[in-house]
């Protein structure tokens, strides 16, 4: 008896899974290109280009005398850049006025927390968001949110700004930038003159103004503890980028060093900046 061959068995056609795409990466919020700037006849920046993204922390090294602060005040507005371009969430600010850079959404930390000293802790921060041109209720709601970010800040808000330790004037100048809800944060040396532990302190502010969203784009001494919460590194030498990569390729914080101060020793630095004005005194 012969067995019947069964029928050849088609297989069900398979759907291909849908291929999500990978999504955009996002936009630099803050795109400064080849820019030269300086203090009159003295050039201190020759090309120096920089990136900050929403939500990433850029981190500008380099010894003293290289170009990091002249850096912050060209993209600030503060000196003029002569060659190259600054550009905003996506507009070209170049030759844009600080208080419109501030209103578009730029915020700037300067370095040696320049604070009014004799006034209070809340009028410091609501001279902070003046450039918003909110009603004094919306400033005064906005200072409490910062007083729920720097408790101290609140219990010290009748006092006088001079009267703060070190740690406390840095946490005050930062809520006072805060205070104009900036999309890109510029701080310039936060930790300088302040303990260890207030270092720490200041760097982990730094690092949830980095997850809420915020761009940041900071210059520090401290390379060990900035590159810790960077993602991003650029290291100036004599106004010039010499090394540019992002803070996960970065192994030793020693080659960083090297990299400067070796280009520091082969070419003498003519380029020595003029101080930056003193600090505005209270009213």
């Amino acid at each position: 008896m012969t067995t019947p061959t069964p029928d050849p068995v088609t297989p069900e056609p398979v759907t291909p899974e849908p291929v999500t795409p990978e999504p955009a990466p996002p936009e630099p919020a803050l795109r400064v290109q080849g820019i030269a700037s300086g203090y009159g006849d003295i050039q201190v920046l020759r090309s120096v280009s920089v990136q900050v993204w929403p939500g990433r922390i850029s981190v500008l090294l380099g010894s003293n005398g290289a170009g990091k602060t002249t850096t912050l005040r060209a993209v600030a507005g503060l000196n003029r850049v002569t060659v190259g371009s600054v550009q905003l969430l996506g507009r070209d600010v170049t030759t844009m006025p600080a208080s419109e850079r501030i209103r578009m959404g730029l915020g700037f930390v300067m370095e040696g927390k320049r604070l009014f000293h004799r006034r209070t802790v809340e009028e410091n921060l609501l001279l902070g968001g003046y450039s918003k041109g909110h009603s004094r209720r919306a400033l005064r709601h906005r200072a409490e949110t910062m007083y729920e970010r720097f408790p101290v800040l609140g219990e010290r808000k009748r006092s006088r700004a001079g009267e703060l330790s070190g740690g406390q004037q840095q946490m005050l100048a930062i809520a006072q930038a805060l205070m104009a809800e900036p999309r890109v944060l510029l701080l310039d040396e936060p930790s300088a003159g302040l303990a260890p532990v207030i270092v720490t302190q200041v760097m982990a502010i730094v690092e949830e103004l980095k997850i809420e969203g915020l761009g940041v784009l900071l210059v520090e001494q401290a390379a060990e503890e900035a590159v810790r919460i960077a993602d991003h590194v650029t290291v100036l030498d004599v106004g010039r980028v010499v090394i540019d990569r992002p803070a996960r390729e970065i192994e030793d914080v020693s080659v960083i060093r090297s990299a400067y101060l070796g280009g520091r020793r082969n070419r003498p630095d003519t380029t020595a900046p003029v101080p930056p004005p003193a600090e505005p005194s209270g009213a």
